[in-house]
């Protein structure tokens, strides 16, 4: 390319080699020593769903979810110095993370003041990033090394300011330089969807020159979907013969869209929110893996208040775990990615008969880390479910259920701690079709993935999530119970090794 490039955040990849700030101090040693063990201790930190490795991050969204050369590469959103930026993490499982120096930095050669959503997408042998600038605009970046870590951002960044030469804001022309997202398409084109009340497009054929402003992304609003409910951190790919776009209201937390890209814009024929009760479920992130597989995460919002107990526990940021997208009878639906056996051990599978009213505790299965595939078969019972990080005597709970007359997957956190978090009903609705599935498959499995303090559940093609926070030492069993009438049921309940390095 004829532009002169930046030089990297990081002159080499080596951490050996990158300039170190000051001499580290016995002192300094005591300190990390101290902030690692007190993470260890935290009974609330989860173990292996991935947590930003220390600090509170708010926001804390995913962001540039990438494979490039064998391994999944991801992005977090943290704070440092009063700075938002970008962390950096890659895997070769899914499961364990190696932690790379900071992607994506305030730079004295780049005017931003901040790293806002964006993503990373690959162009033409190199990996790009498209990210928001903070009081500059969209702007871009590109890496071609191995791991990733020789970060050059473009001389041309800001590519679409937030203001123009007059000193309007870009939302005064329709359209805002707002959470971008960029692909390059067969021919060569490089194409960004800009986020906002009024989603639009852009496009080039050179990464680092022009962006030209193509029109608004949606062509026609959707009955029920107001045309202007922002549409915010997005994630635009085809899946299939359709085109999905995964993206966040800020009032409705995480939700997608199905249709066609024709013509240089967006045609949805279906949308369906994936948080109800409120937004917590927010900013996702996907990527397309070696097996063709489109895994996803999301930013799952503490509940903690953020100003005592998060300040105090010296964390937050916590995404849900990597689950794969399927759709399926014109939806999407997760499961959570089949890499996850690969950390389970011991467990209890059992067969019981649930008669109405009953609650079978799981003695002898204590763990707060838990996977637990359920298969239940309901006779007359119209509601069926698990209790996780319960107390013997049920003082604390959280119940994760199904519900046949209200065809809802629901969890239950009103009774999850005696002090910490909010106390909610998630009630994710069962898709149309499911009634007919339940009568001819059965059944209807019920999947629980539980980590200290988040949950999540999976049932019926939806999906539902909450935070949980615990605060007796003995609320780490299981029951599983049924209403109604009778129910049968044939479960595996397994734990789950620690992941995460504290």
């Amino acid at each position: 390319m004829a532009e002169a490039m930046s030089p990297p955040l990081f002159p080499d990849s080596e951490l050996s080699e990158c300039p170190v700030p000051y001499q580290i101090t016995q002192a300094d040693i005591e300190t990390a020593r101290d902030v690692r063990e007190h993470l260890l201790r935290d009974p609330h930190r989860p173990g292996y769903h991935f947590v930003v490795p220390e600090g509170l991050a708010h926001p804390a969204d995913p962001n540039g979810a990438i494979f490039w050369r064998g391994n999944v590469h991801l992005g977090y959103i943290y704070q440092r110095h009063g700075e938002h930026c970008w962390g950096h993490v890659s895997s070769h499982d899914w499961l364990h993370w190696k932690h790379h120096l900071p992607w994506l930095t305030p730079t004295a050669d780049s005017p931003e003041t901040g790293i806002f959503s964006g993503n990373c997408f690959h162009g033409d042998g190199e990996a790009v990033f498209l990210y928001h600038g903070t009081e500059q605009g969209n702007s871009i970046a590109t890496a071609s090394d191995h791991w990733l870590e020789q970060v050059r951002k473009s001389p041309a960044n800001p590519i679409v300011p937030v203001q123009d030469e007059s000193g309007r804001r870009t939302g005064s022309q329709g359209w805002s330089s707002w959470d971008p997202h960029g692909w390059m398409d067969a021919d060569g084109t490089y194409y960004g969807i800009f986020g906002g009340h009024t989603a639009s497009v852009f496009k080039t054929r050179n990464l680092h020159s022009t962006w030209d402003h193509v029109g608004d992304f949606l062509a026609h609003p959707l009955e029920g979907v107001d045309l202007h409910e922002d549409i915010s951190c997005p994630d635009f790919f085809p899946m299939g013969d359709k085109w999905v776009m995964l993206c966040i209201s800020h009032e409705l937390g995480c939700r997608y869209y199905i249709g066609d890209w024709r013509n240089e814009q967006f045609h949805p024929e279906y949308h369906e929110q994936m948080s109800w009760v409120d937004n917590g479920w927010f900013a996702p992130e996907s990527l397309l893996d070696d097996k063709g597989r489109r895994i996803m995460w999301a930013w799952a919002r503490d509940e903690r208040d953020r100003e005592t107990e998060q300040s105090a526990s010296g964390w937050s940021g916590t995404f849900t775990f990597p689950s794969v997208m399927v759709m399926d009878k014109g939806r999407i639906h997760l499961q959570p990615i089949e890499e996850l056996q690969d950390i389970t051990y011991g467990g209890d599978n059992r067969r019981l008969t649930l008669e109405n009213g009953s609650d079978v505790l799981v003695d002898g299965l204590h763990n707060r880390q838990i996977d637990i595939c359920a298969w239940f078969m309901p006779k007359d019972a119209h509601r069926f479910g698990v209790t996780v990080c319960r107390s013997p005597g049920g003082e604390e709970q959280t119940v994760v259920g199904v519900d046949l007359r209200e065809q809802m997957l629901f969890i239950d956190t009103t009774r999850s701690s005696e002090t910490l978090g909010r106390r909610t009903v998630e009630k994710a609705p069962l898709p149309d079709y499911q009634a007919a599935q339940l009568q001819e498959d059965g059944g209807m499995l019920l999947r629980v993935l539980a980590d200290n303090s988040i949950v999540e559940a999976f049932a019926g093609g939806t999906q539902a999530m909450r935070r949980m926070y615990p605060t007796r030492t003995d609320s780490d069993m299981i029951s599983y119970w049924a209403e109604g009438g009778t129910c049968e049921l044939d479960t595996a309940a397994t734990e789950v090794k620690r992941t995460n390095h504290h």
